[in-house]
């Protein structure tokens, strides 16, 4: 049999970063694509340099071996990229995975990302299951940085990005966080451990409840409570607080506020905290930082009022959005999307409603996705839809792996390819 020609992929297409790569490599381990991206982050040329970095390599050094591809270029630095999958996920027996990236600054989280679609396809043998039939649960660890620049945090994987997969699909990941590993100040490795809970041979990624998708009102949006996890030098906790507390109050008046994760991060240059915006109805926001800015003449009490008035500003801004997903969640659900059974909405308009002409109306018309609505095909050739560019950038990648999958209406709503593997 001829083999398949490669998709080919230019690497500086839309965000151009390491983002496409994980995308397409991961979407390609599931389809058995063959693909070549030639560019490779060929818009970071800057100081964070293009071609592959080592998070990117370990990822895909696993994917290859599990798919038993042929793989050209796989090397730090690489510009061009060649992937053949051989095997399906489904053909995966291993189920105890450990993946060691090279340094603390390459994200256990991003490795995840690159390798999670294809693990959720990777039914077990027949019979050999953990109680669910013939999906035996994967184990995963995974060493490597959890709080590292440029990337999410274990806390955001945590509170809101696995939440929301459970939630909306179904998807079952159990995690911990056995060791802390962090990009800046002394480096350090950590350790992350996941059981993942694939779906049965032949089963498709669906929408776990019909309800999710209805259109919202006004009691969506009412917030339940306000998370605050806060990770820095234990001198910094009651300042970082206090400001949080404070500001927060003033944001967001009557709205509890809760402190679940109050850590000592083992040095002065590590100074991170998330906020998660929870609604009465189950939709949540994040907003995080981890400071990147001269400490230099700023006292505990400074940094802390600088970290607080930034960070609730910005969810307050999202949540005054009215979408039901923040702005880098709704990049890391297009994959699950493209892949699943249905139509799946998850708007965030661009503008706040009261600032935005027929703003309601838009909101209205992207998260009505029962057909009563006019229908808008997207054209897909380049990144496409309302959005970050990390958002735009991963629906075009999506859509040149899985053409079966529809988009309309700026990207605001997905008919999914319903991929099935047996």
């Amino acid at each position: 049999m001829k083999p398949k020609k490669p998709l080919e992929l230019d690497g500086r297409t839309g965000e151009g970063g390491g983002q496409l790569v994980r995308i397409s490599c991961a979407l390609a381990a599931v389809t058995s694509q063959p693909i070549r991206i030639t560019h490779v982050r060929g818009n970071r040329e800057g100081p964070r340099g293009g071609g592959l970095k080592a998070q990117h390599v370990t990822s895909l050094a696993w994917l290859a071996a599990a798919t038993s591809a042929t793989v050209t270029g796989l090397a730090v630095g690489s510009h061009t990229l060649e992937f053949r999958p051989a095997l399906p996920p489904t053909a995966l027996k291993e189920r105890r995975i450990s993946i060691e990236a090279e340094s603390a600054a390459a994200s256990t989280l991003l490795i995840l990302q690159a390798i999670l679609p294809y693990l959720l396809f990777a039914a077990g043998p027949e019979g050999d299951g953990d109680g669910d039939g013939d999906n035996k649960a994967i184990e995963l660890e995974i060493r490597g940085g959890t709080n590292v620049a440029f990337s999410l945090s274990w806390e955001y994987l945590d509170q809101v990005l696995l939440p929301t997969l459970a939630a909306r699909f179904g998807v079952r990941v159990e995690r911990k966080l056995l060791g802390r590993g962090w990009s800046v100040g002394p480096s350090k490795k950590g350790a992350v451990w996941f059981r993942i809970h694939p779906l049965r041979a032949g089963e498709k990624l669906r929408l776990a409840r019909s309800d999710w998708d209805a259109p919202r009102t006004d009691e969506d949006f009412a917030l339940e409570r306000i998370d605050a996890s806060i990770l820095a030098p234990a001198g910094m906790h009651g300042a970082l607080q206090q400001e949080l507390a404070k500001d927060l109050d003033v944001l967001f008046p009557d709205v509890d506020v809760r402190f679940v994760v109050t850590e000592d991060s083992g040095h002065d240059a590590r100074v991170y905290i998330l906020l998660v915006a929870h609604s009465k109805t189950g939709l949540r926001w994040g907003r995080d930082w981890l400071y990147d800015r001269n400490r230099k003449k700023k006292t505990p009490e400074m940094v802390s009022r600088e970290m607080s008035r930034k960070v609730g500003k910005e969810l307050y801004e999202e949540v005054s959005l009215r979408g039901v997903v923040d702005e880098y969640l709704q990049d890391q659900l297009v994959v699950f999307q493209a892949l699943a059974e249905g139509r799946t909405s998850f708007a965030r308009p661009t503008a706040p409603i009261d600032e935005d002409i027929g703003g309601l109306e838009s909101a209205v018309d992207q998260l009505d996705i029962q057909g009563q609505r006019r229908m808008r095909k997207d054209k897909t050739h380049e990144p496409f839809g309302e959005g970050s560019t990390h958002t735009t950038t991963a629906r075009w990648v999506a859509a040149e792996l899985l053409p079966q999958a529809t988009w309309f209406n700026k990207g605001s709503i997905c008919e999914g390819a319903g991929v099935a593997l047996r």
